[in-house]
């Protein structure tokens, strides 16, 4: 298990990734690489102890991680209130069903958003993966909280 936070609130673009800049538990097998004060995560398939590294066209099955995610969102000063968004995403792609949803009632009223799945990553293979912003406008994010476990 390995988990990252960021209490401070910050401004998250459309399509771009929120920021952990807190480690508070690394993974001390190397499975899991993140840069500090970064979005991106590297999650890799096996730590070169695994005798099946094939490519994912081949069948060869996946290792899965448990990941679980939570946060507040809110709508800054300035921007229209609507529904704001933010989802997982593996290798740029949005994962299906992850996409969190809130519609503040007014700008800078922050609402908990948080989801736990199942994230499949070829043997033998690295992928990078983020929490996104997938709204049309910018958002804050306080207390965010990740959570991967293999």
């Amino acid at each position: 298990m390995a988990e990252w936070t960021s209490v401070a609130v910050q401004t998250v673009n459309p399509g771009e990734s929120i920021l952990f800049t807190e480690t508070n538990r690394p993974c001390y097998k190397g499975l899991i690489l993140h840069r500090e004060d970064s979005g991106l995560f590297l999650i890799k398939g096996s730590n070169g102890n695994t005798f099946m590294r094939r490519c994912p066209c081949m069948g060869y099955p996946s290792v899965d991680y448990m990941v679980d995610f939570g946060a507040n969102i809110a709508i800054p000063t300035g921007e229209t209130v609507g529904p704001i968004s933010v989802a997982f995403a593996l290798e740029g792609a949005t994962l299906a069903g992850t996409t969190m949803t809130v519609t503040p009632a007014a700008v800078e009223q922050f609402f908990n958003v948080s989801r736990a799945t199942n994230v499949p990553i070829w043997l033998g293979c690295c992928e990078s993966f983020s929490i996104r912003n997938v709204s049309d406008i910018p958002i804050l994010v306080s207390n965010a909280n990740l959570v991967i476990t293999r």
